[in-house]
């Protein structure tokens, strides 16, 4: 790609971020728009939003999103904080030396529009010089600042998450625990099964149980009620909206006839709905069961001890809020889940190389020899400067977002088959699902697939990974220095909610109100955040004219979803922060490539002193991330004997522990087995059921 295509593609991606933004910020004022743009303060005294974004303190964010909104913002923090001194270093230092090279000649820059981004490459320095020292110098300098604000991001997330336990309320969560794969005996039901172990091992911590039913049929059922209650309530709103009788057509049909129609259907589904909950009340039981005990001690105890000589029957877990508990797929059995992790292993895995295929082609958009040859008709058009520029620079970073965005929903399907029972610890699945899907279908196949190298031979032979990185990955810079650009417009596009905002004005969307904000998509957006960082890192030295773009990208970030955590998403859930080990490991392992594409150029570029000088570098990473492991991890999976103790002592004299423990007994009980409540006869619409998912 040469500099005038890059500046086409900059050029108008910042034209759609303008415009975007723009639309926003006059969207945003009319009231027709609150419930797309602020469903969570729909009445809330409307600012600007940039300088509102820039004010709210960290407080704020923990109040209105939880910690782990808290966390999702410092990795925007952190990441322009590591880029900043990345652009510093690249832009300043690296990149007058990657164009120079080691000519003394006059440089021509009438003719800069034309150049190849390769002349801002590394590849562009000449072998053996002494200006490579700079790029070796660079290497070690910005490892150890990220590693430092790698530790400093770790300790100061850990210690959050500690006094977010400490601090919080009595939560149902901390006292309970998932008992899956209960063994029954001939003739004894699950409820005595668990009733009789845990007074048997644990007598003086057990207080309560509450045993899962089998409620899928039942949830179809008040899924049928909820559509006809949602019909109901549109007929009587556009009858009472026309103020005339209503007219039959023909003098067969009618409003009233329809009216009476669709509540006649919704008694007979309301009787259905109670017979089968008295059914799966009394015999749909299955061998899974909510435990709860009288102090958080206890529930850890039962939850890291093994509880039977047979590791695959009384397994325990963490119970989830009971709000963020996933009912409609409960599945229980060692068996079952064994097997749904594979066949989910062997989806995703054909998924990745249907994934292959499409990023082939993007890549074949990327040559203009290619784009002819495939589309021959097309040539006259492709010869205009213009459209080449657009077909090469833009439009195959385009199609990449556009089919990228397809995938999470699916990695949230395959997390969800594989039977977690919580939203939460769907997403955290999804998430990894998604860092590994990106990481090598967005960044090494495209980097493979774009080389004359296969993309199987680089692996062969370990040794020579270095250097056959060292070739392929600056052979991409101008791909992915065009994808982070479309980034502006992708990440600028959150603030609009286009899906919503078209579903709205197509009358689609119903009036939400705060229960209905939607929720933060932390499994799609954390692994795309975390890829523009892994292209940062491995591009400091290769090409560092892509690091105020990633800088941009990120600052951008930063003051959107800060506007949206206060605005559009309401938590569903809230983990205490334990998305951030994910980053932790993803930045660690950014590192690495680039130690190993570091190696490798300073290989081809015949200087190995540095080469070798290099190589304690990756083992010093690994060596801190260790460090990192053993120090901070733990408390981002458990808490402490020390930590839990001292909470419960110092609740057992509070008054109103004795209700807490009283409406813990019914805490984990299926939303669908509760009675419906619905006044059938009013005209104001109300959930036809208390529990819907």
């Amino acid at each position: 790609m040469i500099l005038s295509a890059l500046a086409t593609s900059v050029g108008l991606n910042l034209t759609f971020t303008v415009l975007l933004a723009a639309a926003y910020t006059l969207l945003r004022r009319r009231p027709a728009y609150v419930e797309v743009y602020a469903p969570r303060r729909p009445y809330a005294p409307l600012e600007p939003w940039l300088p509102a974004a820039w004010r709210r303190s960290e407080e704020d964010i923990h109040a209105a999103a939880g910690l782990d909104g808290v966390v999702f913002v410092r990795i925007f923090v952190f990441s322009i904080r590591v880029f900043a001194a990345a652009a510093v270093l690249g832009v300043g230092v690296l990149l007058p030396v990657n164009f120079l090279g080691d000519q003394l000649q006059e440089i021509d820059f009438s003719d800069l529009p034309n150049k190849s981004i390769d002349h801002f490459s590394v590849s562009n320095v000449q072998d053996g010089s002494n200006m490579l020292w700079l790029h070796f110098s660079a290497v070690y300098i910005i490892t150890g600042i990220t590693c430092y604000l790698l530790y400093h991001e770790y300790k100061y997330i850990s210690c959050k998450r500690l006094e977010y336990f400490m601090t919080s309320k009595p939560l149902p969560q901390h006292f309970t625990v998932l008992v899956r794969a209960i063994p029954l005996s001939d003739g004894a039901s699950v409820g005595d099964a668990v009733d009789k172990f845990f007074r048997e091992y644990h007598p003086s911590t057990y207080l309560s149980h509450t045993v899962v039913h089998q409620t899928g049929k039942l949830r179809r059922l008040l899924n049928d009620a909820e559509n006809i209650c949602a019909k109901l309530t549109n007929l009587k709103y556009v009858q009472r909206s026309s103020g005339d009788t209503p007219r039959k057509f023909l003098g067969l049909f009618g409003r009233k006839d329809l009216l009476g129609k669709y509540q006649k259907r919704l008694e007979d589904v309301e009787e259905n709905v109670r017979l089968e909950q008295s059914d799966a009340t009394r015999r749909q039981e299955i061998p899974a069961a909510f435990v709860s005990f009288r102090s958080r001690y206890g529930a850890a105890n039962a939850i890291y001890i093994r509880q039977s000589d047979n590791p695959t029957e009384w397994q325990t877990e963490h119970a989830p809020d009971p709000d963020d508990v996933y009912w409609p797929f409960f599945s229980t059995s060692f068996m079952e889940r064994w097997i749904a992790k594979f066949v989910v292993f062997v989806a995703s895995l054909l998924l990745i190389l249907v994934f292959l295929l499409v990023v082939a082609f993007v890549q074949g958009l990327t040559y203009l020899e290619q784009v002819e040859q495939w589309f021959p008709f097309l040539r006259n058009i492709l010869e205009i400067a213009v459209v080449s520029q657009l077909v090469t620079g833009y439009l195959p970073s385009v199609i990449l977002h556009f089919l990228s965005s397809y995938v999470p929903p699916i990695m949230k399907l395959f997390s969800t088959m594989q039977g977690f029972i919580s939203v939460s610890g769907i997403e955290r699945s999804a998430c990894n699902k998604m860092l590994r899907f990106t990481i090598w279908t967005v960044f090494f196949a495209n980097v493979l697939t774009g080389s004359a190298l296969s993309q199987w031979k680089i692996f062969l032979d370990p040794k020579e990974i270095p250097s056959k990185l060292a070739v392929v990955v600056p052979a991409q810079a101008s791909f992915f220095i065009a994808y982070v650009v479309t980034s502006w417009t992708s990440i600028t596009s959150e603030l609009t909610q286009t899906a919503a905002l078209f579903f709205h004005l197509w009358g689609k969307c119903c009036k939400r109100d705060d229960s209905k904000a939607p929720s933060m998509p932390y499994h799609s957006e954390i692994p795309r955040i975390l890829l523009f960082g892994l292209i940062g890192v491995t591009y400091f030295i290769v090409a560092p004219l892509i690091l105020p773009f990633v800088l941009v990208y990120f600052c951008l970030g930063y003051f959107i979803f800060r506007n949206q955590l206060f605005n559009v998403y309401a938590p569903k859930y809230d983990t205490g922060g334990k998305f951030w080990p994910v980053v932790h490991n993803t930045t660690i392992f950014s590192l690495l490539v680039m130690h190993l594409i570091s190696i490798g150029v300073f290989g081809i570029k015949k200087l190995p002193l540095a080469s070798s000088l290099l190589l304690p570098l990756p083992v010093l990473t690994l060596l801190f991330n260790g460090f990192c492991w053993n120090r901070f991890l733990p408390i981002f999976e458990a808490y402490s004997t020390e930590s839990l103790i001292k909470k419960d002592r110092e609740e057992q004299s509070k008054p109103d522990m004795p209700e807490f423990f009283s409406n813990l007994v019914t805490a984990y009980r299926d939303p669908a087995l509760k009675p419906m409540q619905r006044a059938s006869n009013s005209d104001e619409r109300t959930a036809p059921l208390l529990g819907s998912v």
